[in-house]
């Protein structure tokens, strides 16, 4: 006799032990979890009751027979095969999701690129080379978020981005391919009657600034926060706004200097709409990088991107910040500034 149950849960043998599977459900909560290291802080995300991610910990505590993390006055210690499910749920959720976003666009006729990108290079550069390359393929539709390069990493090995631009990591993971794209100059910035203008500054004279800033300098990486460093510029001279554009406003009415990059001031600087600290302590080289998974087979469009970033034509539309046809760029853009 055949017991049937529809509304069972469906389950199989593992090692001759019946277990109820994985549910994606599950995996989200533990995934919260983990991220943010509190129960609490993951229903409030997943917008569930603390008791439900605690039910869903439970079950899988249950199914695996690891405890998985426990409390400790430093927050939440994990047992190896709790970093081990982390992982692998972070990374199956991706795939998860990318498969849906697939699925949605297959269905019109349609593929997605998903471009993750620092601050600077989204707001500067990403609008000329993403209009340019969705020119190249009918079918494509280019999804652009802006992420702090801390996660690139993360953001690739999860399949929640296909490519990452930013700058350059100090480590790549074998699994990922990096290569450079573009050389830019990052300059300072100031109104055309601010006393530094036209002057070889000091690195003194320089910390003694107001600094108008982006969010570029809310991370640890890039050129921006690595001339802060370099200067020592005190927190307390600092401040962080929404865009770029917004903090080279403040500048060209002579409220502090800006670090900005120097091909998209060169004609303001030009015409005299603003002015530019000289010398070699205002100034810093620096290279975005584009990386993507090493996949072997066949090309894929991230791989294409990869590559054609650091043609001429491309590096000529990105120094031009062409606009964006909206039929091709569908932004998805989340700016976190102190994260």
């Amino acid at each position: 006799m055949i017991d049937v149950r529809l509304d069972a849960e469906p389950s199989h043998a593992i090692a001759g032990k019946w277990v109820t599977p994985m549910t994606p459900t599950q995996l989200r909560a533990y995934v919260a979890v983990v991220r943010l290291g509190s129960v609490k802080q993951a229903a409030a995300e997943l917008q569930v009751s603390e008791s439900a991610v605690s039910l869903h910990i439970a079950q899988l505590r249950k199914e695996f027979g690891d405890k998985l993390f426990a409390r400790t006055a430093a927050g939440l210690a994990f047992t190896p095969g709790g970093l081990r499910l982390a992982s692998r749920a972070a990374e199956l959720l991706g795939l998860q999701d990318r498969f849906m976003l697939e699925v949605s666009a297959a269905k019109r006729g349609r593929r997605l690129l998903r471009v993750a990108a620092s601050s600077l290079f989204a707001e500067f550069a990403a609008p000329g080379l993403i209009e340019l390359f969705a020119k190249r393929a009918a079918d494509l539709d280019v999804e652009l978020s802006v992420r702090n390069p801390g996660s690139f990493e993360s953001l690739l090995m999860t399949r929640a981005a296909d490519i990452a631009i930013g700058p350059q990591p100090s480590v790549v993971d074998s699994a990922i391919g990096c290569r450079p794209v573009m050389n830019y100059r990052l300059v300072i910035a100031v109104g055309p009657e601010h006393p530094l203008a036209g002057l070889a500054a000091s690195p003194g004279q320089l910390r003694e600034q107001t600094w108008l800033l982006g969010p570029s300098a809310a991370t640890e990486w890039g050129a921006v926060p690595a001339l802060l460093r370099r200067l020592a510029v005190p927190d307390e001279r600092q401040q962080i706004f929404q865009s770029h554009a917004a903090a080279l406003g403040e500048a060209k009415r002579g409220t502090g200097v800006a670090p900005a990059l120097a091909f998209t001031v060169a004609t303001d600087v030009r015409q005299g709409q603003l002015g530019q600290v000289v010398g070699p302590h205002a100034t810093m080289e620096a290279v975005w990088h584009a990386q993507v998974l090493a996949t072997p087979g066949s090309m894929s469009a991230a791989e294409e991107l990869s590559r054609f970033s650091s043609t001429p034509r491309a590096i000529q539309a990105m120094m031009r910040g062409a606009g964006v046809s909206v039929g091709h760029f569908r932004p998805s853009v989340h700016v976190t500034l102190w994260s």
